[in-house]
């Protein structure tokens, strides 16, 4: 239903407004709907359903609540695949475009993982991961120094993450690649619940921990490389959503949470992209800004409510094993 209730809204909200009875109508109206407002909300759903399921993988893969695309140079290499062309001036196919935020998409992330030994240090994934990201933003400001004043203008859009004048050319683009990222996602998940016992206990079950992480990462670069190619790095999501989902089924592993991710990433965006559309009309703002400062704060607070709900359970788990140690010694 909420779903539903914002893909009303997205759709009927904006100039000039169309009631809800008449969507299906003729006319400019229906014009406008059918051809600007519907394709930008199909995206923006596909988009957040991917930034929410690269996320969850991220985080199980390096078992790390905060390794997400921002963090581990992956959007960020996305990113610098995409604008060094524009900034050379040079002519590259919008096909060609996916490939290339892949390309960049996979150096960040596989240099990250390398630099931190495969993810055996969470902490040191999440250090080498920010260090790699600054370094490939560092290299897009040199880009954007390079650039002239219009390109600038496009580029600084587009590193913010925006849907705006999106079309349904730019939502079949990314249909090829969820045709490879489904079925890796199915084969994946039952293998990050493995992951999430410890590289000891995984490798003990048959799991080859070096070689599931890279397959994660692969997974998750084949999942934000597109996005980022369409949008832009629309920011937080991927640590938005998988927080949202572990709220929404805490009992769930990570083959329940999978699905969660990525209707709760769904969610995120096609909420954010209202305000962005409407907020200052008819300006628009970058979706990525509306996501970064509503999902950052509701991410720390999510968060900290896990956080309170780990330490009951970790005092009743030291309480217990105090009583056992008192009874095997013959204390009543």
């Amino acid at each position: 239903m909420l779903v539903l209730g914002i893909a009303v809204c997205a759709l009927c909200l904006g100039t000039p407004a169309v009631p809800p009875h008449r969507l299906l109508d003729g006319g400019t109206q229906g014009v406008i709907v059918a051809e600007l407002r519907l394709p930008r909300l199909v995206l923006a759903l596909v988009a957040g359903a991917c930034l929410g399921a690269a996320g969850l993988v991220l985080q199980e893969a390096l078992r790390n609540p905060l390794a997400v695309p921002e963090m581990l140079g992956v959007s960020s290499g996305a990113a610098l695949g995409v604008a060094a062309p524009l900034v050379l001036a040079l002519a590259i196919p919008a096909a060609v475009q996916p490939l290339l935020a892949v390309g960049g998409a996979a150096l960040g992330g596989g240099l990250t993982l390398l630099a931190a030994g495969f993810g055996r240090s969470p902490s040191a994934v999440l250090l080498t991961g920010a260090a790699v990201a600054a370094a490939l933003q560092a290299a897009l400001l040199v880009l954007m120094v390079m650039a002239d004043q219009l390109d600038l203008q496009l580029i600084y859009r587009y590193l913010l993450g925006s849907l705006s004048g999106r079309t349904w050319d730019d939502v079949t683009g990314l249909w090829p690649w969820l045709l490879i990222a489904l079925p890796a996602l199915v084969l994946c998940a039952p293998v990050l619940a493995v992951l999430r016992l410890g590289d000891d206990d995984a490798q003990a079950l048959g799991v080859r921990v070096h070689r599931a992480r890279l397959a994660a990462l692969a997974v998750a670069v084949v999942l934000i490389a597109p996005v980022v190619a369409v949008c832009g790095p629309v920011a937080w999501v991927g640590f938005l959503a998988p927080h949202l989902a572990r709220r929404l089924r805490p009992d769930a592993g990570a083959v329940g949470w999978l699905p969660w991710s990525a209707a709760c990433g769904a969610t995120v965006v096609a909420v954010a992209d209202l305000p962005a559309r409407l907020a200052l009309a008819p300006t628009e703002t970058p979706v990525g800004a509306w996501t970064a400062l509503l999902g950052v704060p509701a991410g720390v607070a999510l968060l900290r409510m896990r956080a309170r709900v780990r330490e009951p359970s970790r005092e009743r788990e030291r309480v217990g094993a105090r009583t056992e140690e008192l009874v095997e010694g013959g204390v009543t």
